[in-house]
């Protein structure tokens, strides 16, 4: 299972870099997306799963693209 950790915290940093990059707090981005704070945060450390659904949400909050591609 290291492998899915390993995702998981890659994914979490992609959202912290896009969140800083736009100048937003833990707090007010899960505000936006309808999360605690604390949910975002395990988001973020790459401690808690991600639908699809709540990446788009995100990118959507950020004004980002999602991309995913399988290599």
């Amino acid at each position: 299972m290291p492998e899915k950790e390993d995702v998981k915290q890659r994914v979490g940093s992609l959202i912290r870099e896009a969140r800083k990059a736009k100048g937003l707090t833990q707090k007010e981005l899960g505000d936006m997306i309808g999360v605690a704070e604390s949910t975002f945060s395990r988001f973020e450390k790459g401690g808690q799963n991600l639908t699809l659904d709540t990446l788009q949400r995100i990118s959507d909050a950020l004004g980002v693209r999602l991309l995913i591609d399988f290599k």
